[in-house]
């Protein structure tokens, strides 16, 4: 039987777990539509493949990770899970409604809002809400910063350096780290300031029951 004082367990409001739900669904749909007809997809010479296989594995990172090392001692991180989802879920929806194209801030838009949601996720995964804002903002950066560099390198080997777009890719992806790195800061910001309201405690119930253990023994 498993020892109730090692478990941590939070209810999550029903309209978070079926909107991650939801969001996992809509993206693998519209994944197989842009793998079978990239055209239909809006996917055409965009690194359609590419996408469908690392969408899924990013959007089911987390709950692999927490059916191996967390299930029987946390419940399962909800919101940061839905983030990560999200940033999987909105690029593909972009381009299936043909946003990029027609909607001339939505690129940046996109690089502010994923980054900012990812750094968010991996924030809420990896810190406890007894961290400082220097050290959310640390973290906040190396994720952000790392994240964009390799978002803009898989984007010029998957398609760009095909596109005529690359004549002006250099100024393109200076804009986008930039955006991506105000977008990881301001997630920094927020969570840091809710936890100080008390907010988001029970995001991370791996992390909470790591907290008192390690207080326990001190």
């Amino acid at each position: 039987m498993t020892d109730t004082h090692l478990e941590t367990r939070h209810a999550t409001p029903a309209l978070v777990r079926g909107l991650d739900v939801a969001a996992k669904g809509a993206l693998l749909l519209l994944l197989v539509i842009a793998f079978v007809d990239p055209n239909l997809g809006n996917m055409r010479d965009k690194g359609a493949g590419a996408r469908a296989v690392a969408y899924p594995m990013l959007a089911f990172t987390v709950p692999v990770i927490w059916s191996v090392f967390w299930k029987e001692r946390a419940s399962f991180p909800w919101l940061a899970d839905l983030m990560i989802t999200l940033s999987c879920f909105s690029d593909i929806f972009g381009n299936r409604m043909d946003l990029y194209d027609q909607v001339v801030w939505f690129d940046d838009f996109m690089h502010f809002f994923n980054t900012g949601v990812i750094t968010g996720a991996v924030i809420l995964l990896t810190m406890h809400r007894s961290s400082t804002l220097l050290a959310t903002i640390e973290r906040a950066l190396a994720i952000g910063v790392t994240g964009s560099v390799v978002w803009e390198l898989a984007e010029y080997a998957a398609f760009l350096s095909k596109s005529w777009e690359r004549h002006g890719a250099y100024t393109d992806t200076l804009g986008d780290l930039s955006l991506g790195m105000l977008g990881a800061v301001g997630a920094a910001l927020v969570i840091h300031a809710m936890w100080k309201r008390g907010r988001l405690g029970d995001a991370a119930p791996q992390l909470e029951l790591r907290f008192r253990n390690q207080a326990s023994t001190v």
